[in-house]
């Protein structure tokens, strides 16, 4: 099964998730983002996180912290969040509409950083856990996206996740691998948000790995050629999660460290801000959790916290051949098998 039939939904909900999963799992999203944010504020060396504690009116909070103007950041946020309420999102609801008529719950941290070096990669991550009455599931993944093309920089970004995935399932990487592919996708400008990374929804421990709504794509057939997966409890898709957010650190910081060292000119800059534009089109159009925050009347500020502060957009452009920048749309915006990437 790849498209998710509503009867069929109903009879595989998984059983009930332990009586103390939301404390385990705010607890530690609250965690991974102070770890995050210390070691972020050290590979910064300049700039410190400001934090911002907000309320929701109608149930829950957050506190966002956000660096900017640093020795490497130019501008990012690390959130947490917990809220809670009587209507569900019709975002929600399209997709697990047997939750229609419950009251939510959904806790999670989100990450966003703009380095200000064009040769350092931006990065996104987002863990995150949801509960509508008998129904829960996990969620989340992290995806690079690299303005100047380093095969090395994409292969250890993968190779990291990977090995964090493996530890729980040989089919994870493979399946949310593909599925990130497709998700960060720009359907207007027929490209990749960057490398990808992993992304995954709906995990609840039933059916097939991908529960996304393109039954045509490489995603899904990859997971409808592995047949019936065994059943995962609550506890190992936790465990999941957390082994997958603790991995960030070592995926992206060794990158920061190399490429932050590396001189650039006006030509790079312009070119990382005319990028940085279909960052902000992927949110504004596509990103689903933008579209999660705001039509649950979440705090906006912290909602678009993950928009770069300084943007450009140029009438028709095109790289110039054989450039890194025509490396970047030839090879880099078109899914690579970056695990196994094997070197020049």
């Amino acid at each position: 099964m790849v498209a998710i039939n509503t009867e069929e939904s109903k009879s595989s909900v998984s059983s009930l998730p332990p009586a103390d999963a939301k404390t385990r799992v705010r607890d530690f999203v609250k965690e991974l983002q102070d770890g995050i944010c210390n070691k972020l504020e050290e590979v910064d060396g300049i700039s410190k996180f400001k934090e911002d504690l907000w309320e929701r009116e109608e149930g829950g909070g957050g506190r966002t912290r956000v660096i900017s103007d640093g020795g490497v950041f130019e501008q990012g946020g690390v959130n947490f969040s917990e809220v809670w309420g009587k209507e569900l999102p019709p975002s929600i609801l399209k997709q697990r509409p047997e939750a229609e008529g419950h009251e939510f719950y959904a806790t999670g941290t989100s990450m966003v950083l703009h380095p200000r070096n064009p040769y350092v990669p931006t990065v996104h991550l987002n863990y995150r856990y949801f509960e509508a009455g008998p129904v829960w599931w996990f969620g989340g993944g992290a995806d690079l996206t690299p303005y100047y093309p380093f095969a090395e920089d994409a292969a250890h970004f993968h190779r990291t996740l990977k090995a964090a995935c493996d530890k729980h399932h040989s089919e994870y990487y493979p399946v949310f691998k593909r599925w990130c592919d497709e998700y960060f996708y720009l359907k207007h400008r027929n490209e990749t948000r960057g490398v990808g990374g992993l992304f995954f929804d709906y995990q609840d421990g039933q059916n097939a790995l991908y529960r996304g709504p393109h039954a045509d794509k490489a995603a899904a057939a990859y997971s409808d050629n592995l047949g019936t997966v065994k059943s995962r409890s609550w506890e190992e898709l936790f465990a999941f999660i957390q082994d997958c957010g603790w991995a960030f650190l070592p995926s992206y910081v060794p990158i920061v460290e190399k490429r932050n060292k590396m001189e650039y000119d006006e030509h790079q800059r312009n070119f990382q801000l005319y990028r940085r534009g279909r960052y902000v089109e992927f949110n504004l159009v596509y990103d689903r959790g933008t579209i999660f925050g705001l039509q649950t009347k979440g705090r906006t500020e912290s909602i678009l916290m993950s928009l770069p502060p300084l943007v450009r957009w140029e009438y028709c452009y095109q790289p110039e051949a054989n450039s890194p920048e025509a490396e970047l749309y030839e090879t880099f915006l078109k899914p690579q098998d970056w695990a196994n990437w094997q070197g020049a």
